[in-house]
């Protein structure tokens, strides 16, 4: 046991005298691990729509940052992740299939993508400090790998159904996040249409747009 408490003392002495003292990296790379949380907005809505409670856009991924100017203030950074939408709102169902429409008086359409970001990024860090201004503008493609639509209808009663059978498969669209250090708004706007035109005939033009806050680390 006293070996023990000697090794101990030992060791966590070294790990402070070695985390006292600066280390200098000037080949350093920045915020390569990333999370947001948003407000899902959705855009080229139908009449009559409205969206309930909270709408939340969740992603995390990591991103490579690659260095492209001498003094690493401006780089770009492709990389891989995961985004979770829950949409909740009214929209009035139309199947393509279908001769007639299910009046739904509530919906919730959870998405799962995998998406692949590529970003342009500017920010004025240093090997001496992590804290610093950043500007970090991008492009993504998301794969929707699942997801379910859930509904409360006025004539058929409750139902649900895969995503899949509404959704696009592939999302895309550009995005910004902004700030200083750890707080960073984030905006988010989708290109193309969240709902299959060939799979639906009344929400075939509804769009994402998020606002909220993104977190990098490392």
């Amino acid at each position: 046991m006293r070996f023990l408490i000697v090794f101990f003392i030992f060791f966590s002495s070294l790990g402070f005298a070695q985390s006292s003292e600066k280390v200098v990296d000037s080949l350093f790379r920045e915020d390569q691990i990333y999370f947001s949380i948003s407000y899902n907005f959705l855009q080229n809505k139908p009449e009559n729509f409205s969206q309930y409670s909270f709408s939340a856009g969740l992603t995390t991924g990591v991103l490579r940052d690659f260095p492209i100017s001498k003094n690493r203030h401006w780089s770009i950074a492709p990389g891989i992740g995961y985004s979770y939408n829950d949409l909740k709102q009214n929209i009035d169902f139309l199947d393509a299939s279908s001769s007639s429409s299910d009046v739904i008086v509530r919906s919730k359409l959870t998405l799962h993508y995998l998406e692949m970001p590529l970003e342009i990024r500017w920010r004025n860090a240093t090997p001496e400090s992590h804290k610093f201004w950043r500007i970090h503008t991008g492009f993504k493609v998301s794969y929707l790998v699942g997801g379910t639509f859930r509904y409360e209808s006025s004539t058929i009663g409750n139902g649900s159904f895969k995503a899949t059978e509404i959704a696009n498969r592939f999302q895309y669209g550009a995005y910004v996040a902004f700030g200083f250090n750890t707080w960073n708004p984030y905006i988010y706007y989708g290109l193309n249409p969240i709902f299959d035109k060939n799979k639906t005939t009344l929400e075939n033009n509804v769009t994402a747009f998020n606002v909220g806050l993104k977190f990098y680390i490392l």
